[in-house]
């Protein structure tokens, strides 16, 4: 009987820090956009209008949840994935110089084209390649949720300490939007080199396209079978099976992302007409910025990766084995609406004054367990059930949800903004019902991954 934790290979670590560069840079620039755009020129900005840097700024993090539908698909029939990687970090780093050197909204465009073109190229197939690394399915679950950690890292660092660069300072030291761009470039960049000068550690993993890059868990047989069958009954009801926990992940991510809105501008703090500030957020005389509640996502889901990953691996040596990803769906649902509960019951307990900001505290801490039930093992579920042939497609496809979700919750948010704040408790209510309605129909849907 194997006792001994198995180590994980030196290119899963090549791969997930590979995430955590990227996301530092994206993350900085998804925090910092929309204000830069907004600020006055003689401020080292650009002097739009804040409804018009919100809209860039929405069109930047949409369209980067879109293109790796198509990178995938590059990747699966085209090029080596690892070239695709590669190609994708340097397209990312010429964007954020164009932000470097932008001084009019044309230089903006080719920032938001350039990095939507690279994430394409990199963000499904780099977990493509991170999954290739491992030959026992039962590892991949672990794998890709302490990857998650590393992708949170990233984020972590660059909403609590790089983007500070630009706005507060940071330990005394300012610098001009541009100059932190310039940083988010220079992290690409090393990110690029850091992953072409380690593929000895990836050793054969997405050096050909993934319709002819098997899991050595699968004989010579099947994979000269696989690459000329077309798609059997069995590959149809798993693709239909990975469509449809992407739509569901798509409602969690709108009622996730729309969470925020109530956070900041119901209960958040600043210096406009929009921020109600119905919440203290002082401890002592230190007042916490409002994008510390991204950095606290991103923490718990940190602490939370190594955690959940051992989770899931003790789950799976039980006899009936680990919770369905329909199950896991569904419960991370149910916790988000759980949030929405516990934002209008801070509301409520306030009365005529503040709600506490460790009540906020509590709704991330809700929002990033739920986030890290489910999302982190979306990867780990394409990767382990999609056919060879579509991998990269499918594990492109995942990421959409995020864009449906982006292109849903403002309008949702605009009509809830009319009605009593009562009403968010209203969709928490329903969003309960719809996580446990999933987990009572999770039989049947788990069916759709078996083998005919």
């Amino acid at each position: 009987m194997e006792t001994a934790k198995k180590r994980k290979p030196f290119g899963f670590y090549v791969c997930s820090l590979g995430f955590t560069f990227e996301r530092c840079a994206f993350y900085t620039v998804k925090y910092l956009l929309a204000i830069w755009l907004a600020t006055e020129v003689t401020s080292g900005g650009l002097g739009f209008s804040d409804a018009e840097g919100a809209a860039m700024s929405a069109s930047f993090v949409a369209w980067t949840y879109i293109t790796p539908i198509f990178g995938g698909y590059i990747a699966d029939y085209w090029l080596s994935p690892r070239l695709c990687v590669a190609l994708g970090m340097i397209l990312m780093g010429a964007g954020y110089l164009c932000t470097w050197q932008a001084h009019s909204i044309g230089m903006v465009w080719a920032m938001i084209i350039l990095v939507c073109i690279g994430t394409g190229l990199f963000k499904g197939n780099l977990s493509g390649v991170n999954g290739l690394l491992f030959h026992d399915e039962e590892e991949l679950n672990e794998a890709f949720s302490i990857q998650y950690s590393f992708v949170n890292i990233g984020s972590f660092v660059g909403t609590t300490f790089i983007a500070m660069l630009a706005t507060t300072g940071l330990f005394g030291i300012k610098c001009s939007f541009n100059t932190v761009f310039l940083i988010c470039a220079i992290f690409l960049f090393v990110d690029a080199a850091w992953f072409i000068l380690n593929g000895k550690a990836l050793g054969e993993a997405g050096k050909k396209p993934f319709k002819n890059d098997q899991r050595e868990f699968v004989s010579a047989e099947k994979k000269a079978a696989a690459e000329s069958a077309p798609l059997t009954a069995s590959d149809k009801k798993k693709i239909v099976a990975i469509v449809l926990v992407t739509i569901f992940s798509a409602i969690f991510w709108m009622v996730w992302y729309m969470a925020y809105m109530p956070a900041y501008y119901y209960f958040g703090w600043g210096n406009g007409s929009d921020f109600l500030n119905h919440a203290n957020w002082y401890i002592g005389s230190f007042q916490i910025p409002t994008s510390w509640f991204d950095s606290v996502n991103a923490l718990t889901c940190i602490i939370l990766g190594p955690v959940l990953a051992g989770v899931w691996t003790k789950l799976a040596a039980r006899p009936q084995g680990d919770m369905s990803m329909f199950k896991k769906t569904a419960l991370g649902t149910m916790l988000v609406g759980v949030s929405y509960l516990v934002m209008v019951l801070a509301d409520i307990l306030r009365g005529d004054g503040q709600a506490s900001v460790f009540w906020l505290a509590l709704v991330c801490l809700l929002m990033s367990v739920g986030e890290m039930v489910f999302s982190p093992l979306g990867n780990s579920f394409v990767s382990k059930l999609a056919p060879a042939k579509v991998l990269g497609l499918l594990l492109g496809f995942w990421p959409i949800a995020v864009f449906l979700a982006q292109q849903i919750y403002p309008k949702v948010y605009s009509w809830l903004a009319t009605l009593p704040f009562i009403a968010y408790g209203v969709v928490g209510a329903i969003v309960i019902v719809f996580g446990l309605i999933l987990w009572a129909c999770s039989g049947k849907l788990d069916a759709l991954e078996k083998e005919d």
